[in-house]
């Protein structure tokens, strides 16, 4: 339902920037940072109402430099709606709910569920989701991808939860698809290192 989907929007990209819990102003600064390192897919999680002028913002910065924001943190069939309206291109979940992911689909966003085991990730593919979200992406560690990848091999994953720039490419070389870090941007020196995996085979 959304492999074709997905595979677009992140294309070559190896590293998503997450822009929580932050003004505006500051949203819009660090997302055109992130995109003039070279990180081309931002998402801003928006968990509670307050944050959807942040994720409004960002869309519209993104759409002046031919880039998209994607929603994080998107739990009910109300937030996909306020994700949608605020122009979001895809949303993202730390958990699987399949009816949130019908519920994206039907306003034509695809959806990045949260899995954490493969129950939960056979449960996904069998509803057509191939591209998930692992979290928490620290506790599950880079061999637990490694392990998956043999029952799964359909199966592409955003590793999400704890990464940064000293840990993030054990995941990449353990075959993840992407790595997304959030609370690590807080360190204004995370964007410029994270750049770097942007750029390596």
């Amino acid at each position: 339902m959304t492999t074709a989907d997905f595979a677009h929007i992140f294309g070559g990209a190896r590293v998503m920037a997450i822009l929580r819990g932050l003004p505006v102003a500051e949203t819009v600064r660090l997302a055109e940072r992130a995109w003039d390192l070279g990180i081309e897919v931002v998402e801003v999680p928006v968990a509670t109402a307050d944050a959807v002028p942040a994720l409004r913002a960002a869309v519209e910065a993104g759409a002046a430099r031919g880039r998209i924001v994607g929603a994080g943190t998107v739990l009910d069939d109300e937030t996909v709606a306020a994700a949608a309206d605020a122009g979001a291109a895809f949303t993202v979940a730390p958990g699987l709910d399949l009816a949130v992911a019908d519920a994206a689909a039907a306003r034509g966003l695809p959806h990045l569920p949260g899995v954490a085991t493969p129950t939960e990730a056979q449960a996904a593919l069998r509803h057509g989701l191939t591209w998930l979200k692992a979290f928490p992406a620290i506790a599950l560690g880079p061999a637990w991808f490694k392990a998956i990848a043999g029952p799964f091999p359909q199966l592409r994953f955003v590793a999400t939860g704890g990464l940064d720039a000293t840990n993030a490419a054990a995941f990449l070389d353990a075959g993840v698809r992407v790595v997304a870090v959030g609370s690590a941007l807080t360190d204004p020196t995370q964007l410029d290192k994270l750049a770097k995996l942007t750029t390596q085979d």
